[in-house]
């Protein structure tokens, strides 16, 4: 056990250590110069009367400041003591003063809040819809079920979500077409503004998974239904809710919690699209807009945290197996 768990962890300290040179390197080759922007931003508010010496000055600190200065092995390096030791990413170039870890900690509940909450209502919705399909694959309720994934999943997330403002912001206003989010201390009305504006991209999020975890779990209950020991325990005088409960859905889950643990670390693959859709609060906009602008460190720290929850999630899910899967204890 110990060997495995060794195993495990040294994968994932390698992923890890991939995704941060990946990512030191990755803004370096982007055609936008952040310190060039913001210098010439600069010499347009003075109208041009920056001097050469003010410039080269000005644009050595500016090196200094976000890390940019000596070769790129010198940036690497500091970059690396940097994040791994006391996960700094420095100030934003957007933002400034403010640094990007404290931009990205406030964006970041948001996000997380929203994209794990539907993952996983998605999830355990789809799959109680594909169990049920998959193991009464004979009757007709079942087809029903599989026209209604098969409708679903080929929609692409953009048009999901634009249908979904149409029907519930514009048709039948019952939500708002922006969301807008109370500020000030907690309170339950606060709570309920948040949750009432974040409605419409929870629920677009929610049909974007739906359809593909019924597909998967129906061809997963289909072929376990057929299963021996299925079959055995249909002879022994097993009822269907024993037999799919504890026969079909403990063995064709194995699978699904693969694909729960990757959705889960790749939440932020979500995040910008949604965001910007629905003008939802989070690590999504933050990073459209350092994109936009060249802001190297603010990219740094959301690649930086989207590659840590993706390791993470496949850390646990590698832990948690063998609790799942008797199969693997026994090897």
């Amino acid at each position: 056990m110990l060997q495995y768990v060794a195993k495990r962890v040294g994968l994932y300290l390698a992923v890890l250590f991939v995704g941060l040179t990946i990512t030191f390197f990755l803004p370096r080759v982007m055609p936008v110069n952040p310190i060039d922007g913001y210098i010439g931003e600069l010499q347009s508010l003075s109208s041009g009367s920056l001097t050469s010496e003010a410039i080269a000055e000005l644009r050595e600190n500016l090196e200094e400041l976000y890390g940019l200065k000596g070769d790129i092995g010198t940036q690497y390096l500091s970059y690396l003591e940097r994040v791994i030791l006391r996960f700094d990413f420095g100030p934003s170039f957007a933002y400034y003063p403010a640094d990007v870890k404290t931009i990205i900690f406030n964006a970041l509940p948001w996000t997380l809040t929203l994209l794990l909450t539907t993952t996983v209502i998605g999830w355990a919705l789809g799959n109680m819809v594909g169990l049920v399909a998959g193991y009464f694959h004979t009757r007709k309720m079942a087809t029903v079920l599989e026209i209604v994934g098969i409708m679903i999943y080929p929609i692409p997330y953009y048009i999901l979500a634009v249908s979904v403002i149409l029907l519930f912001a514009y048709v039948w206003p019952i939500f708002p077409l922006s969301a807008t989010f109370p500020v000030g201390e907690f309170s339950l009305n606060k709570m309920w503004l948040i949750i009432y504006n974040s409605f419409l991209p929870a629920l677009a999020l929610v049909l974007a998974g739906f359809g593909w975890n019924i597909l998967s779990m129906k061809a997963l209950a289909v072929a376990t239904t057929e299963e021996a020991y299925v079959t055995y325990a249909r002879l022994k005088g097993a009822s269907n809710w024993t037999r799919m409960t504890r026969y079909v859905f403990r063995n064709a889950m194995l699978p699904q919690v693969t694909a729960l643990a990757l959705s889960i670390g790749t939440v932020f693959n979500g995040a910008l699209l949604t965001e910007i859709i629905f003008s939802f609060p989070g690590v999504g906009l933050i990073m459209r807009t350092a994109a936009s602008g060249g802001d190297y460190n603010v990219l740094y720290g959301v690649i930086t945290v989207s590659i840590i929850a993706v390791a993470t999630a496949g850390l646990v899910i590698d832990l948690l197996y063998p609790l799942l899967d008797p199969r693997i204890r026994h090897k």
